[in-house]
């Protein structure tokens, strides 16, 4: 099974559209999509749409939560929280109870997929490092072989036994029996890894490889769009140039 794995979308039309006809040249069996479709970007509606349309798997991320009140959002930055406040109003209901729907985690095959550690992944909690593989370290025999998840907008991925975790450096690598490992996919609407094209992930279930695809798209014509909506910030628009 060849499955192509994206997150953190968030309402980034123009970068969706470009990542789904990359993965369709990659002979991809599956789509996942790890969560946080809207948020940030202008085009939340129709990317909730497209997604419904062509993923196996969605789910919940914690900006879909918010949107879905399923969570308490108000820790969060104002800019963020006029995002979320802005995209409910703009919504169907049919997406509104799409989201409501969506799991925390999925599993098939020997992988799991949530969006952020599946350790209590009701919380949300962020992996950036080999500290934050610790709770998985001492859960070894009950994880399974691989999960993938995404919230940091980053490209992490680890690989752990019983007794330590360690990171792996490479873009495309192969899954070795006798490990566990953790793969942070990027994001495909908002990368914050100095590279502003899309990013998402290919992995192959029967070979155990894995690749980062990245992906460039019309970033000129998403940041117009968020630049042009009233309840979102410039500063959305403008980190997709930096991908930051």
């Amino acid at each position: 099974m060849r499955y192509g794995i994206i997150s953190d979308v968030h309402a980034n039309l123009e970068a969706l559209e470009a990542t789904l006809r990359v993965l369709e040249s990659h002979k991809i069996d599956q789509i996942v999509c790890l969560g946080d479709v809207v948020g940030y970007g202008a085009d939340p509606e129709a990317c909730c749409q497209l997604i419904r349309k062509v993923a196996t798997h969605t789910i919940l991320g914690n900006h879909d939560a918010a949107v879905a009140e399923r969570m308490n959002y108000q820790f969060y930055r104002l800019a963020a929280r006029r995002a979320l406040d802005g995209h409910r109003t703009v919504l169907s209901q049919e997406s509104i109870e799409w989201l409501k729907s969506l799991p925390y985690i999925a599993h098939q095959e020997e992988a799991s997929f949530c969006h952020a550690s599946p350790i209590d992944y009701t919380t949300f909690k962020y992996i950036f490092g080999t500290e934050h593989i610790t709770p998985l370290v001492e859960a070894y025999d009950e994880q399974p072989f691989v999960t993938f998840i995404g919230h940091s907008h980053l490209c992490k991925c680890f690989y752990y036994s019983a007794q330590n975790a360690e990171e792996i450096l490479n873009t495309r690598f192969h899954l070795v029996p006798g490990y566990r490992f953790v793969i942070t996919v990027g994001s495909v609407g908002q990368p914050r890894d100095h590279d502003p094209r899309a990013c998402c992930g290919v992995y192959d279930s029967s070979s155990g490889e894995f690749e980062y695809i990245r992906v460039p798209y019309d970033i000129g014509a998403a940041a117009s769009k968020i630049f042009a909506t009233p309840y979102l910030a410039d500063t959305f628009g403008h980190r997709l140039f930096l991908g930051i």
